[in-house]
């Protein structure tokens, strides 16, 4: 089942080329790499998919939607089927691992606290960090911290994980358990589509390859 087809789509920033003649088709369950310099348009690319930077031209479905012309109001239901996860974490600092989780849920619109509970829970174990609820962020080490980011990704079921880096601020070992978990997610059916400069992680995680180069995207055998 196809998630993402983009046909012929430009990408501007400011006035500004920054892709040109993307082709781009995502199924569900495909470990996707996006790979390039900075400032090739991996960044540019993933804010096309959550409505943040519009399509200049060319065709674009993302989940369902028509990029090009999404309204507003459509935004916030689009985002709910995507989970984000950052380089730097962007945990709230002054609560604890749960109540990081809880904010999201009830900032997505969730009420029954027991079920909110129990989605925090859940999600916490799925990623190896189901005792570490009470905790406070700062009293985790900095992959214990993103796989709590990669739980709260996880919190509304999306159908697509776009990571940014995720592993950029990570030593290689703590990277590679990050690596894995995100692997083992896509191998379960769900589609991750991440930014990276590690060369390694290619060659250790199998997946899709996209060379970001001259403003166009080409995919590697």
């Amino acid at each position: 089942m196809e998630l993402i087809d983009y046909q012929d789509v430009e990408i501007r920033q400011r006035e500004q080329t920054v892709l040109k003649h993307v082709n781009l088709r995502i199924k569900q369950g495909d470990f996707v790499y996006l790979l390039g310099k900075v400032g090739t348009g991996k960044s540019s690319l993933i804010k096309t998919f959550y409505a943040e930077l519009p399509i200049y031209s060319g065709q674009a479905t993302f989940l369902g939607y028509d990029l090009p012309s999404i309204r507003r109001r459509q935004v916030p239901y689009l985002r709910r089927k995507i989970g984000v996860v950052f380089q730097d974490f962007q945990l709230l600092s002054d609560r604890s691992v749960e109540d990081n989780l809880l904010f999201v849920l009830r900032a997505t619109g969730w009420e029954d606290k027991r079920m909110m509970r129990l989605q925090a829970k859940e999600v916490l174990e799925q990623v190896g960090m189901g005792d570490k609820g009470y905790k406070m962020p700062y009293h985790l080490s900095g992959g214990e911290q993103q796989r709590v980011v990669i739980a709260r990704a996880l919190l509304n079921t999306p159908d697509v994980i776009l990571a940014d880096e995720p592993t950029g601020n990570l030593d290689q070992e703590t990277g590679e358990e990050i690596m894995r978990l995100l692997h083992s997610i896509s191998q379960a059916g769900m589609t991750v589509i991440m930014s990276t400069h590690n060369p390694r992680w290619p060659e250790l995680f199998p997946g899709r390859k996209l060379r970001f180069e001259n403003s166009e995207i080409h995919e590697e055998q």
